[in-house]
């Protein structure tokens, strides 16, 4: 088959559950990804043919993208700060928002000197722990889930087939259960907390596709109407037992709880709240110290 009848017919199938544009990059990204194609290769070389071998595996990825499976999770992979994270169904798909806060993580760490300790609670995939850990030589990174499934996925992000991209310290991975009164998390006197904890309202289910609410773990993404913030307040005591004098706090939002969830922090005794917008200006991070 040639490949730009393959692209078509996928982003045919794919326009039932997308906008046009998105179902083409869809189709786009599934051919690069598995057949090692350029976006472009189609129109360069319209006579470029997709090897027989290879049909039945790429329809069948079609058959579960149409069943509104993540593309992520048909590929086992997703990009995050320039690195494949491997993941699968039981964990978190990681999002490119996510990557301003390892952004801002990483700009205060530079200047905090060596031996930079870090917390990262609720890491599913371990996408923040891995990319601090790469980015920040000689780092300690300390990362927390209550998924054992997701910390399965966490754990061997970086095993002997990425060893040539890792040669340091990898995070240590711990289940635990944030919202218990006492985690059991090792160590203490961290320079920095961070997170990306479950943060979207039960109502806002309305607003979500079915490729997120059919697939991806309820556990990383949900939280009660009633109660939007209650992994804030614990990351706030966590914060402030683990957290070493002038230590930071960087956790990523709801948007549209920016106003209550500073309150928040305030409200528990951290100096320099502030809620930062993203480049769409949406509020997205929250940043604290102690």
């Amino acid at each position: 088959m040639l490949l730009r009848d393959f692209l078509k017919r996928c982003t045919q199938a794919l326009e039932a559950l997308y906008p046009a544009s998105e179902a083409r990059s869809v189709a786009l990204w599934l051919c690069r990804e598995k057949l090692g194609v350029e976006s472009y290769t189609h129109i360069v070389n319209p006579s470029e043919e997709i090897p027989e071998y290879m049909l039945p595996e790429l329809e069948d990825d079609v058959r579960r993208l149409v069943r509104s499976e993540p593309l992520q999770y048909v590929l086992g992979s997703a990009p995050f700060c320039g690195r494949k994270f491997k993941v699968g169904p039981g964990v978190l798909i990681p999002r490119p928002e996510t990557e301003l806060l390892v952004e801002m993580v990483l700009e205060a760490a530079r200047l905090s000197g060596p031996g930079t300790r870090i917390l990262d609670l609720c890491t599913g995939s371990g996408c923040i722990a891995w990319t601090l850990a790469l980015e920040i030589p000689g780092s300690e990174i300390v990362a927390v889930d209550i998924s054992e499934e997701a910390l399965t996925f966490a754990r061997c992000q970086f095993s002997s087939q990425f060893s040539n991209q890792f040669s340091g310290q990898g995070p240590v991975f711990v289940n635990a259960d944030i919202l218990s009164e006492s985690p059991a998390i090792p160590g203490g006197n961290f320079d920095f907390i961070v997170s990306n904890p479950p943060y979207v309202m039960e109502k806002e289910k309305t607003e979500m596709r079915k490729n997120v609410l059919d697939y991806e773990p309820s556990l990383a993404l949900f939280v009660p109407d009633d109660n939007p913030l209650l992994y804030y307040r614990a990351i706030a005591r966590i914060s402030k037992s683990l957290l070493k004098p002038g230590g930071e706090g960087i956790v990523e939002i709801n948007e549209a709880l920016g106003e209550e969830t500073a309150e928040l922090f305030s409200a528990a005794g951290f100096k320099n709240v502030q809620i930062i917008d993203d480049l769409s200006g949406r509020k997205r991070m929250a940043r604290f110290q102690k």
